[in-house]
């Protein structure tokens, strides 16, 4: 969320100062995944064409800053398979077919949600896993957020705008003064967009009178990255809250648990062996891959799940950039750019669905 938001302030312009606690993605935007899957096709809203536009745009943007930095981000539009074991998800599988013909073939676009007897590729997923069938959904794609992590940052790099600070928390931000006070002194700024993951809910909380709840909590993820003999361009597998992500070089990505308690924020334990036992089962050829790597981080969930972004109503040059849970990875681009836009008081291309908005989450827990 910082690093998109910097770089739309770059291009506007802007003298810009990022800074992070730690290293620059060293929390849940560090992991494993990189999986952009796109909402179910029916019951279109406003949400959903939101996150149907920027699904669509990010490819085009990634390109571009791949094309400016030499760097990859490991993208690929595989799309996803979901295995169908029951006699009704194959008959509700056919009725969202119907709803992606009418919802996904927008703006030059034409991607599909088949349901198929068969998966489309062998010697992949277990035959054995969807009695019923399988969806094949081509909108889905996939990124390697820690390269994409460094081609943000190579790009940032080249800029004169943007001053970029690891290893400095602000440990209170008074946004009527504009001013952030760090160990190494007090920052002053005109506009502030708060970016800090779940760390930034702690702080709107402090800010918000009337407050009832709080606004969001840390969900801890867990998942494992292992080595195989396959194509990276194989289709993401996704059942039940389980992810099976192919990318680049023979890795597969494997996750992840949703824990709103947890002891410890960083370890793995007894849920991320479950986790690999299953995807072993759902992908045989994973059966005696090596686990390189096991990961556990912290998500932010808004109190209502959905993105958190805009200027504080009590507080006008304080801007929320954060939330968003599972689906921030492919949705980043665009809310750091409403964000920006917000911050100088200009126009932005698009509109922000209302539910996105800090305001109506503070709405929320004030009732």
């Amino acid at each position: 969320m910082g690093l998109w938001a910097a770089i739309h302030a770059e291009r506007l312009g802007l003298q810009t100062l990022l800074i992070d606690a730690g290293r620059f993605g060293q929390g849940a935007s560090g992991g494993l995944l990189g999986a952009l899957m796109p909402h179910m096709p029916d019951k279109w809203s406003e949400k959903k064409q939101f996150q149907f536009d920027a699904l669509v745009s990010l490819e085009g943007d990634i390109a571009a800053l791949e094309a400016e930095t030499g760097l990859s981000a490991g993208y690929r539009r595989a799309g996803r398979l979901i295995p169908l074991p029951k006699p009704h998800l194959r008959r509700i599988a056919i009725g969202h077919s119907q709803d992606a013909e009418t919802h996904w073939h927008q703006h030059g676009c034409d991607f599909h949600w088949h349901v198929l007897d068969a998966a489309p590729v062998e010697n992949w997923i277990d035959p054995a896993a969807a009695e019923n069938g399988f969806v094949f959904d081509t909108l889905a794609a996939r990124v390697a957020p820690r390269a994409f992590l460094a081609m943000l940052q190579k790009f940032l790099a080249t800029t004169r705008t943007v001053k970029m600070v690891e290893g400095l928390r602000v440990d209170h931000i008074d946004p009527d003064k504009g001013v952030a006070t760090t160990r190494g002194g007090n920052i002053r700024f005109g506009r502030c967009i708060l970016a800090a993951g779940h760390e930034s809910f702690p702080i709107l909380d402090e800010l918000t009178r009337n407050r009832k709840s709080a606004l969001g909590q840390a969900v801890k993820g867990q998942a494992a990255l292992l080595k195989a003999d396959i194509d990276g361009s194989l289709p993401v597998i996704f059942r039940d809250g389980l992810y099976i992500v192919p990318h680049d070089a023979g890795f597969v990505a494997v996750g992840s648990t949703s824990e709103n308690r947890f002891g410890d924020p960083l370890s793995t334990d007894h849920q991320l062996d479950e986790l690999l036992l299953a995807a072993r089962a759902m992908a045989p050829i994973l059966r005696d891959a090596e686990v390189v790597e096991r990961w556990a981080g912290l998500r932010p969930k808004a109190i209502d799940r959905d993105p958190m972004v805009g200027a504080h109503p009590e507080h006008a040059s304080l801007i929320a950039l954060t939330g968003g849970f599972k689906v921030s990875f492919g949705l980043a681009h665009r809310l750091a750019e409403s964000a920006v836009h917000e911050a100088i008081g200009a126009p932005c291309r698009f509109t922000l669905p209302h539910n996105f908005t800090l305001a109506s989450h503070i709405a929320v827990v004030s009732h």
